[in-house]
């Protein structure tokens, strides 16, 4: 199914051969336009592919062509870069620039390739944190995050751009990257088209129409038809001496296609195995006495049983029998997948031929020459990686270095690896389509403990099975396990499926940005035009109406209790105020904390006198004069009822119209607290903001923790160190331990009265006091520091390899590696932030140079382009 948002007022030359009958004008109208149509660059973009292009591409393609912006929502393989590839097209014909923005550099090196096959070196260009090639070129790809700051520096490189492509657009919903995509989207130039691409979410058209309402005329282009039809299964096993049996999800209809409703026999085999589970326990203990609980008693509680949960070897063993390989197995956890790859192996799989090991070794050395010292390959235990390759087994996790991952993707795009046990983090945009793909469990562990997989999730993850032009089907694949039901997969591989939610908020480093370039009240409006900001006022329009209907209420009220003797509605209000003062206000006061008995006695007798004042005014309003007036305080009871309702609708109201400004005017208010900001008064009585010094240091600082560091640096907590402890103490702003680690090292390099430990309390003080304003001002507090990986960085700047600083460590390569990249790209924005640094120029920045160079070397310099 497609949908779109253009209208078209002329014939659809579609319909041209259906029998309705054509006047000669209608016909030669329908001629003309169908010759035009040729003409155009879309159809010469078409008939250059290698094959036919759907409706829904070529729908998006003449949008583009038209000049709108185009948001193109369609399930994971079905083609969405087409139109990507033809705004890159377009720009080459129209002798302007396209960008190709991308969540993640993996994703950014992999496009980059595609584009570099297919227009050649010196036309395309690759931007991500740690590599810079060709940026000049007509066509660079790079990630979102350096597209955000080329526009906050007005970058001249943005001159000839015309388009830029926003891949895995609804990655925005990201908690920690995703306001970065909403930033871009705002700040590019009115004159640069965008094209989005997403996966089908729910509110697909919220997000088009909010686009439109920031850049202007905006088609979306929708298809929930899959390219390759998806089939749903579980694997279920009796035992470990029984082969696993495949069972259908759905239920089959007379041509052989799954429906919509729960397969009967699958139902029925469950049922089954739950009781051959029950006779194995009866079996094994015929006694239920022989049971005991806690100190030794007999327990007679009802024990639940669970069926046998197949062997991940198994699964893999039936799947290569039913010739479904290759594949994908979803396992949420890193020790889990290599856990699997070794069970594989010593179950003594084997899924390649001898051809393809000659070729899978030809690849991998071809690949690993020259990138990594046999000390490091050593450290990461390449040779059992490349046994279970040569076997066509891989693991894929961020825990592992960035190579051997591209080494996997290269073996699996190849068709020599057949399985690939991974974690999620692979569903995000790698190009690894497989014929089928297992998902281990319906949860995972999201760092707090075990929840259930969204339908959003599940899809993203099944998604990838069925190859476009290989495969006739894909399969889904749950296999049983604890706690599985049937009707949680079936309500998880529903369609259309979760909501895209803003995760967008203003941060210290976009404050300091957007007032560089535009006045306060700009930037305030600026952030107005967010989609946090539109959801928030779309989700307003229920309270609008609801204020409207309490309005009229107290309308009604107010024409009820008029009164001759006086203003009836100030004497209820008074009468309001009364009631709060004797019930809210003494009830705050007694839980009030006070410093000594007398200023809690004081407090207690000014309430007193206040109440006293207003039951005078009570006592002494004309309006008690009146002969009605118990009449008119009956309703005058209902109208506070409704008012204090009413408030409390408008406080909710106020609480979303303009939160986002109001959070910038929060953090506007720290910034100005600690000098960043100046105050300035404009002629026309309108406050404004000036960036100090301090001001255009936080601008050029891209981190979590941005104004912790530029606080840091302005207080001098880095002055002395040299190029290793700099590079140790500054990790702690970079680093996040996976299991919430103490955030303490092992040892603090130099002892605990050297320069490393002095810094860091000095730090660990900057970061406390930040974080006592953020939380005066309402705003969320920053992230912990955490200096877990402090000695392990001091250690590699100090030039051990790899295996001696992950040594007795529960560091994996890949983590290292990441966190390494990450502390280099902060390094080297204080390097390059010399001119902002005052008297810190001369010293910290150079030492900033050295500490960069000595952590972004080896292993972790490696950056997978060619």
């Amino acid at each position: 199914m497609t949908h779109h948002r253009r209208r078209n007022n002329g014939i659809d030359p579609s319909k041209i051969n259906e029998t309705v009958e054509l006047s000669p004008a209608q016909r030669y109208a329908a001629f003309k336009q169908t010759q035009a149509k040729q003409r155009t660059v879309a159809a010469e973009f078409a008939r250059s592919m290698p094959f036919e292009l759907d409706e829904f591409q070529m729908q998006a393609n003449d949008a583009l062509e038209a000049g709108d912006n185009v948001l193109v929502a369609a399930p994971t393989g079905a083609g969405k870069t087409v139109a990507a590839d033809f705004a890159i097209y377009l720009a080459q014909t129209r002798n302007v620039k396209a960008f190709y923005t991308t969540p993640i550099k993996a994703l950014s090196n992999q496009k980059y390739h595609d584009l570099v096959d297919q227009y050649g070196t010196d036309k395309v260009g690759l931007l991500t944190g740690d590599t810079s090639i060709n940026s000049e070129a007509d066509i660079v790809v790079m990630t979102t995050e350096v597209l955000r700051n080329m526009l906050y520096e007005h970058s001249v490189t943005l001159e000839a751009l015309r388009y830029v492509i926003l891949d895995e657009v609804h990655y925005l919903a990201d908690r920690f990257r995703g306001p970065v995509w909403e930033e871009v989207i705002i700040h590019l130039p009115k004159n640069v088209n965008i094209i989005g691409l997403s996966a089908t979410v729910s509110n697909v058209e919220d997000f088009s129409e909010w686009i439109e309402s920031v850049r202007g005329k905006t088609t979306l282009v929708m298809s929930e038809q899959r390219p390759v039809p998806l089939e749903q299964h579980v694997l279920v096993q009796a035992d470990d001496h029984t082969e696993p049996e495949l069972i259908d999800l759905y239920r089959r209809d007379a041509n052989g296609e799954q429906t919509v409703k729960l397969n009967a026999q699958l139902i029925n085999r469950l049922d089954q195995l739950d009781r051959q589970a029950e006779r194995r326990k009866g079996e094994r203990r015929p006694d239920k006495r022989r049971a005991k609980g806690k100190g030794g008693r007999w327990d007679d509680r009802p024990h639940k049983v669970e069926r046998h949960t197949p062997r991940r070897w198994a699964v893999v063993d039936e799947l290569n029998f039913l010739d479904m390989l290759p594949g994908i197995y979803f396992i949420f956890s890193r020790n889990g997948c290599d856990q699997a790859v070794d069970q594989c192996i010593n179950a003594g799989l084997e899924l390649t031929t001898s051809d393809e090991v000659q070729q899978i070794r030809r690849i991998v050395d071809e690949m690993v020459e020259g990138q990594l010292s046999q000390e490091d390959l050593k450290a990461l235990h390449f040779s059992q990686f490349r046994f279970a390759l040569e076997e066509g087994f891989a693991p894929h996790h961020a825990g592992m270095v960035a190579l051997f991952r591209q080494i996997v993707e290269r073996l699996f795009e190849e068709g020599l690896v057949k399985m690939v046990f991974a974690t999620e983090t692979l569903a995000l945009g790698i190009n690894m389509p497989a014929r089928c793909v297992v998902v281990e469990k319906l949860e995972k562990f999201d760092g707090t403990g075990h929840v259930g997989l969204t339908p959003g999730e599940f899809t993203q993850l099944t998604g990838r099975a069925g190859r476009r032009g290989i495969d006739t089907i894909g399969h889904a694949v749950v296999v049983d396990h604890h706690g599985f039901v049937p009707a949680t997969a079936a309500a998880l591989s529903s369609k259309r499926v979760y909501p895209l939610h803003s995760s967008f908020r203003p941060t210290f480093n976009m404050a300091v940005n957007l007032l560089n370039s535009s006045d306060y009240e700009t930037a305030r409006v600026t952030l107005d035009h967010s989609f946090a900001q539109w959801e928030a006022n779309e989700s307003a329009w229920q309270l609008e109406a609801q204020m409207e209907t309490l309005c009229k209420a107290l309308e009604g009220y107010e024409q009820a209790f008029q009164c001759e003797f006086g203003d009836f509605k100030k004497f209820m209000r008074l009468r309001m105020r009364l009631s709060d003062l004797e019930k809210n206000e003494r009830r705050k006061l007694k839980h009030e904390v006070f410093r000594t008995q007398k200023e809690r006695s004081q407090a207690f007798m000014d309430l007193d006198k206040r109440i006293k004042k207003l039951r005078e005014e009570d006592r002494d309003h004309p309006c008690r004069k009146c002969p009605d007036v118990q009449k008119h305080l009956k309703w005058g009871h209902r109208w506070a009822r409704e008012m204090r309702e009413l408030e409390r609708v408008q406080h909710r109201y106020d609480s979303r119209t303009g939160s986002v400004a109001r959070q910038f005017d929060h953090i506007c208010a720290v910034l100005s607290n600690l000098g960043y900001l100046q105050p300035v008064r404009e002629s026309a009585g309108h406050g404004d903001y000036q960036l100090t010094e301090r001001g255009q240091l936080l601008r050029h600082l891209y981190s979590e923790l941005d104004l912790v560091l530029a606080q840091a640096i302005d207080d001098g907590a880095f002055d002395g160190l040299n190029a290793c402890e700099l590079a140790s103490v500054v990790a702690s702003l970079v680093f996040e331990a996976r299991r919430g680690g103490g955030g303490e090292p092992r040892r603090y390099p130099g002892g605990i009265q050297g320069n490393v430990a002095v810094c860091a309390a000095q730090l660990k003080g900057v970061h406390a006091s930040i974080a006592m304003l953020c939380e005066d001002h309402m705003l969320e507090e920053p992230r912990q520091l955490d200096f877990g990986i402090t000695d392990i960085v001091y250690d590699w700047a100090q030039g051990e390899s790899l295996s001696q600083v992950l040594y007795g460590t529960d560091l994996t390569g890949g983590d290292f590696v990441r966190n390494g990249k990450r502390l280099a790209d902060v390094l080297q924005q204080i390097a390059v932030a010399g001119p902002y640094l005052a008297n810190r120029a001369e010293t910290l920045a150079p030492v900033a140079k050295q500490a960069y160079d000595r952590i972004n070397r080896g292993i972790v310099a490696y950056s997978g382009v060619d």
